[in-house]
């Protein structure tokens, strides 16, 4: 783990600056969108309290320094009031969290046996067909599943409700409600991508000596797959379950628009629409940070799953 926090605090890093760099090349100036008329010593006031007052450097190591100690900055509004990045993260992102956690496990609960069966079956017609139709739902963005979804299910047949967000604090058989037609929208393109790559390492693992010794010990096909293969197959989708967090992150932003369902996602996308570029790099740096913890867990729990993992790192 020590070895790899360096590499993942530049990532947050690099993400971040780059994102500040690219907002100093704004055809509108930030000083033009947050500054109020006033006296000099007014404006040179809020360009000191915005870090405003130096070069694009001086503005990023400001902000920094401020997200740092738990200052996420200010949405500013016109006239120059002011309300604090955080009380909007504080309602947005448990919100876009709960939606993340939800593709996740509803992606590995179906990826994981459909990997195994046509793995199992591979070559066989079901294969061919099952293959055949993940391949065309991976090729598909989520977007538009969610339109069709929001259209057809929640629309025309009014199964469930096409748009709002109900708190499960509030009523938990509504919120998984309004929660199911986001989910899949994001869950079919992974469970595609999952059970593909779990189909191809199943197969590969499928050729090892160990699978062939015990299935000559009369062990049956399904405590095989599940007990001697399931296991060491798994590395490449739990890597790739990691690295998929930047995508539905990115998903989110989209499907909560779509479903108007008041996360992260939302807020970025009304701060890209309103010009709130300091709450903008604020929420980035906050996927970033999620992102990172997220991979670092995910190659701590390699360990566990595959312990050859583990013999490769201290080699």
């Amino acid at each position: 783990m020590l070895k790899r926090i360096i590499p993942l605090l530049l990532v947050i890093f690099g993400s971040t600056l780059i994102l500040s760099l690219l907002l100093q090349l704004l055809p509108v100036g930030l000083k033009d969108l947050y500054i109020a008329p006033g006296d000099e010593a007014s404006v040179k006031e809020q360009l000191k309290s915005l870090g405003l007052d130096g070069n694009a450097f001086t503005f990023y190591f400001h902000w920094l320094n401020d997200f740092i100690r738990g200052n996420f900055g200010y949405i500013i509004f016109p006239g120059g009031g002011r309300e604090p990045v955080s009380n909007r993260l504080a309602t947005a992102l448990p919100i876009s969290i709960r939606l993340v956690i939800y593709v996740q496990i509803v992606s590995l609960l179906v990826s994981v046996p459909l990997g195994i069966y046509t793995a199992y079956r591979a070559g066989r017609r079901s294969d061919r067909v099952i293959s055949y139709s993940l391949f065309a739902a991976a090729s598909v963005p989520n977007f538009v599943f969610g339109l069709l979804l929001a259209i057809f299910i929640g629309v025309k047949l009014g199964w469930l409700p096409p748009l709002g967000y109900v708190d499960p604090s509030e009523n938990f058989v509504e919120h998984i409600k309004t929660m199911i037609l986001p989910v899949l929208s994001l869950s079919i393109p992974t469970i595609a991508t999952y059970s593909r790559l779990l189909r191809s390492d199943v197969i590969a693992t499928l050729r090892e000596d160990y699978v062939t010794m015990a299935a000559s010990k009369g062990l049956s096909n399904r405590r095989i797959l599940f007990t001697h293969v399931l296991r060491p197959s798994s590395t490449t989708l739990f890597t790739s379950a990691a690295l998929n967090m930047g995508a539905l992150i990115g998903g989110t932003l989209v499907i909560e628009q779509i479903f108007s369902i008041p996360g992260l996602g939302s807020e970025i996308g009304i701060a890209i629409f309103s010009r709130q570029f300091f709450a903008l790099q604020s929420y980035v740096a906050i996927i970033a940070v999620g992102y990172v913890l997220f991979n670092g867990i995910i190659y701590v729990l390699l360990g566990f799953v595959d312990p050859r993992t583990r013999e490769r790192r201290n080699a």
